[in-house]
């Protein structure tokens, strides 16, 4: 995918960019000078000609704009990607404006996005009801007496709320998540996934890393965890918060690493339902995947092969009692927005300010519409989409994939290293792509879905039992290679390598990504760039390992893959050089898959950019040729500004490099070389034979 996982955020709590945007001071100024440049496409004013573009094209593409631009209290940054979002947060606030005002029926999708929006805002009511909302769920924990019960509300308490093909989303408050799709090596066959959980930092390495931060912050979660069961009426909520981080600890340990979880082949391991009470003792299984809703599962994907053992034994080893106080500060903590304020509040001060910098928490109106679009997506996108996607951007999109394609094919078809099989099945997966443009064919029926305009608590819980529904009921099924995995109202694009798919939402299809009045160049290093990286990540470090079925097999002869891996080592090389505070350090082989789909994905976009000049030049605007109008595009496209706490989170958990070293693929591109006069002595300068090419 383009970005990490973007969810339509509910609170400033996300690692990753937030949806949901707060405009700032350099926002209004950019677009601003973007809407009046329109034929230029880039924006120029934020440009710092003081810089070389062949010292640092980021700041020579990004400069001023990084100078005048102040990141909103309420976010942990700022960039490209939330200005895109602010159209889709102002089309939102519009539409919803108008669809309260028409007071809907309550059995309709505008009514239960109506109710939901507005149990969600009142604030007062949420308070007022105290922890009554929660009794229900608390109780039953409280009720629990041995690990048979233990293991059967774990088993409730699993939801669809991973994703480790589509989005990299390993993180879930439950022991274990669930993902449901065909299987990595099982083509035709649809399977639940279990992956490990249980974890309320975001990676192992925030339990078990020596680094002074991430020792202050343990003691931070401590008292969060503390506070939570405070609220709830623990006796002794300083002994269960210790009892619940010592557990946690034992629980990362048992976890796999990021690197290892985003290694497909070590997910393509099939249990059958024997094989996985006999390889993972310790849990009642029967009771957890009864009262999971998968008794009659026959076949698992274990994931996470290695860690879902070690967690069982900890169910089986671990006192009752810690587990009981673990499962009640999740549950609450899932909960934690729409839970009276002493939790809100607590639970932004660590999420928010501690893990992302932010220091102040977004207005309660902006967070009600984004936790009703992520909890009722379909509902909130098909209205969207029809106020706010023309159908000829629809068609302009389509016509820039298919040019995109055309382009990736003929690289493949120029390679001279690459053997005849292996190209052929390379060739066969570009042709054979499914590419959705704007939103689904088809929207969910959320007619089963009650939701109360007074009980936030229980809106979320429903929306969270919806989606887990509507994921199993797909087992014992085919699977449907145009289905849609983000909603149409999200700033982002993925790729879907099971189902050689890949899906462009609505609300990237903007500025500063598109620009219907931009010229080529500029839609082609934007957005175009996007459609690439997409493209591409079919033929990534994991993508590569994929035919055109979707099945995960080496469909390479060994003298390829060897070459292939090569170019993949020196693209790591590269990044790993890349060091935004002293001793910190991008990681190469974690963002691999990235920046294999940036390099590859940028050349493919430069290529169908140059073919549809049809043999011309483009004209110079404003004194930039095309070629440099493409690659600034592109640059700023990655523009960005984080906090410290939220830039070193992305390069200790992320899939993605920051944003200013992805601005920096253009180095790879011989054209870049030639639109700047990039010469020997540049810092950004690359000798050919150092410019990596994948693709």
């Amino acid at each position: 995918m383009i970005r990490s996982p973007l969810l339509l955020a509910a609170s400033a709590l996300t690692l990753s960019l937030p949806l949901g945007a707060c405009r700032g001071e350099g926002d209004d100024a950019r677009v601003e000078a973007s809407a009046a440049g329109t034929s230029l496409g880039i924006d120029a004013t934020a440009l710092d000609k003081s810089v070389k573009p062949g010292d640092d094209f980021f700041a020579y593409a990004n400069g001023n704009w990084v100078k005048r631009t102040e990141i909103p209290a309420d976010r942990s940054s700022i960039g490209a990607f939330l200005i895109a979002d602010q159209e889709r947060e102002r089309n939102s606030v519009q539409l919803f404006d108008k669809l309260l005002k028409a007071n809907p029926a309550a059995d309709t999708n505008e009514g239960r996005i109506a109710n939901y929006y507005r149990a969600y805002l009142d604030t007062a009511a949420i308070d007022r009801a105290g922890m009554a909302p929660a009794k229900a769920d608390l109780d039953a924990i409280s009720a629990i007496a041995d690990k048979r019960a233990l293991s059967a509300a774990i088993g409730r308490s699993i939801r669809a709320d991973v994703d480790p093909l589509n989005s990299t989303n390993f993180n879930t408050d439950h022991l274990f998540g669930l993902f449901v799709t065909q299987g990595l090596a099982t083509p035709g066959e649809t399977l639940p996934y279990i992956l490990q959980g249980g974890l309320g930092m975001p990676d192992r390495e925030y339990y078990l890393s020596a680094d002074a931060k991430m020792a202050g912050l343990r003691d931070k979660y401590r008292t969060y965890i503390e506070t939570v069961l405070r609220a709830a009426g623990n006796p002794d909520p300083s002994a269960a918060a210790s009892r619940v981080m010592a557990l946690e600890t034992q629980i990362a340990r048992a976890h796999s690493t990021i690197a290892e979880s985003n290694d497909f082949t070590k997910g393509a391991t099939v249990w059958s339902r024997a094989e996985l009470e006999k390889n993972a003792p310790g849990i009642d299984w029967p009771a957890l995947l009864d009262a999971a809703q998968l008794g009659g599962v026959p076949r698992f994907e274990a994931y996470h092969n290695a860690a879902i053992p070690r967690l069982a034994a900890l169910v089986g080893s671990q006192p009752l009692d810690a587990w009981k106080d673990w499962l009640a500060f999740h549950t609450l903590n899932e909960h934690g927005a729409v839970l009276p304020a002493p939790i809100r509040d607590a639970r932004f001060a660590f999420f928010g300010t501690a893990l992302a910098g932010t220091p102040q928490q977004r207005s309660r109106d902006l967070l009600a519409l984004n936790a009703t679009s992520n909890a009722l997506q379909d509902a909130v996108g098909k209205a969207y989409v029809a106020q706010y996607f023309p159908a000829e951007n629809k068609a302009a999109i389509q016509s820039m994939v298919s040019g995109i394609k055309s382009a990736f094919a003929k690289r493949v078809e120029a390679l001279d290293w690459m053997a005849p099989t292996t190209k052929a099945e390379a060739l066969k997966k570009v042709e054979t792509i499914v590419v959705g443009v704007g939103y689904p064919d088809s929207w969910r029926d959320y007619s089963a879905v009650q939701i109360s305009p007074t009980n936030a608590y229980a809106n979320q819980s429903a929306a969270d039992a919806a989606e887990y529904r509507h994921q199993l009921a797909k087992l014992g099924k085919p699977m449907n290679r145009a289905e849609w995995w983000m909603p149409p109202q999200l700033v982002n694009a993925v790729n879907l390598p099971v189902q050689n798919a890949l899906n462009f939402p609505a609300a990237i299809l903007v500025r500063p990504f598109y620009d219907p009045k931009a010229d080529a160049a500029y839609n082609y290093g934007a957005i175009g760039a996007v459609i690439g990286h997409e493209i591409s990540h079919s033929f990534d470090n994991n993508g590569a390992m994929f035919d055109s079925t979707g099945r995960l097999r080496n469909w390479w002869t060994p003298a390829d893959l060897s070459r292939f891996q090569q170019s993949g080592k020196a693209l790591a090389a590269q990044f790993d050089a890349y060091s935004p505070f002293p001793g910190v350090n991008v990681k190469g082989e974690q963002t691999l898959g990235e920046n294999i789909a940036d390099v590859a994905g940028l050349s493919a976009a430069y290529d169908a950019y140059r073919a549809s000049l049809g043999g011309k030049e483009a004209p110079v605007i404003d004194g930039f040729t095309g070629d440099q109008r493409f690659f600034i595009a592109y640059a700023q496209a990655w523009a960005d500004k984080s906090r410290e706490e939220a830039l070193r989170s992305q390069i200790a958990t992320n899939g993605h490099a920051p944003d200013e070293y992805r601005a920096l693929t253009v180095r790879n591109l011989d054209a870049w070389y030639k639109a700047f006069d990039v010469k020997p002595g540049d810092k950004l300068y690359l000798a050919p034979e150092q410019r990596v090419k994948v693709w």
